[in-house]
C-alpha cells in the first residue's frame, strides 16, 4: 500500500522512510516511530492500518536501512545502543513531521518500544505536533522529563514488562500528574510489544483495545 521516500531533515540532510497516504490528500497525518528491530514490516503495516483510517503516515528509518531479524536481539540492542536519541527525534522524527505538514493539517506522533521512548522526547522537544501516543517505552527522566512535554498524550503500558516496569510506569504518571498534563495512561495484563502481530508476544485483546484507544484520541486531536 506504502512506498518508499526521503524527506528533508531540519539540518538540510535527507532522511528516508516508509509512507502510506490516506485517500484524502489533506488529511491529518501520524509520524510512526520504528521499535528496535527497524522499519520492519510490521510497522509498515502499521502505517498501512492507520492509512486506512484516514491518516497518512511515514514511519522513519532510523537505523539507515538496517533491518534486525526478530531472534536476533543482540544485533537490535547493538543498533538501539548506537543511536543518538536526541538526534534521530530532532532530525529524522522532526523532519518527518514536517514533511508531513505540508499539506496544512495535523499531525500526530507515535512509536513503540525504543520508538515509544522516541514519541515521549519527540513530545517535549519538537514543534508543530498536535498529540502523541507512546507504547511501552520511555526515555531517561532527564532526558525528557513528564513536566516538558507540551502536546495532548496518550500511552499505553504492559504490565509484564522488564524493561517499561511498572514501578517506572507509575513513576512517569506521577510526574505526569503533579505537573498538570493532559494525559491518558493505560496499563494491559500483556507482555512488552504486545501490539506486534509477528511476535508471540502479541495479545489480541490487549492490542485491539489499544489501537481502538489510540484511534479515538487521534480522532480527537487531529481532526
Amino acid at each position: 500500500m506504502g512506498t518508499n521516500i526521503t524527506f528533508k531533515r531540519p539540518d538540510g540532510k535527507e532522511g528516508a522512510g516508509y509512507f502510506a497516504a490516506a485517500a484524502d490528500p489533506r488529511a491529518p497525518s501520524i509520524v510512526v516511530v520504528q521499535e528496535w528491530w527497524g522499519v520492519q514490516e510490521q510497522i509498515k503495516g502499521i502505517c498501512d492500518r492507520l492509512a486506512s483510517a484516514g491518516f497518512s503516515a511515514l514511519a522513519p528509518d532510523l537505523y539507515h536501512g538496517v533491518v534486525v531479524p526478530y531472534h536476533d536481539r543482540e544485533a537490535a540492542a547493538r543498533e538501539m545502543a548506537s543511536l543518538d536519541f536526541i538526534e534521530a527525534t530532532d532530525q529524522l522524527v522532526g523532519g518527518a513531521a514536517a514533511h508531513l505538514a505540508k499539506n496544512g493539517a495535523k499531525v500526530g506522533l507515535t512509536g513503540f518500544c525504543l520508538g515509544g521512548a522516541v514519541t515521549i522526547i519527540g513530545a517535549c522537544r519538537l514543534q508543530g505536533l498536535a498529540a502523541a501516543v507512546a507504547f511501552y517505552g520511555l526515555p531517561p527522566e532527564e532526558v525528557a522529563p513528564p513536566a516538558a512535554i507540551r502536546v495532548p498524550f496518550q500511552a499505553h503500558f504492559a504490565s509484564r514488562d522488564d524493561w517499561c516496569t511498572p514501578e517506572l510506569v507509575d513513576r512517569f504518571e506521577q510526574g505526569l500528574r503533579a505537573a498538570g498534563k493532559q494525559a491518558e495512561i493505560f496499563r494491559y495484563e500483556a507482555d512488552h510489544a504486545f501490539l506486534n502481530e509477528k511476535r508471540p508476544v502479541y495479545d489480541k485483546a490487549a492490542a485491539d483495545l489499544a489501537w481502538g484507544r489510540m484511534a479515538a484520541f487521534f480522532e480527537r486531536y487531529l481532526r
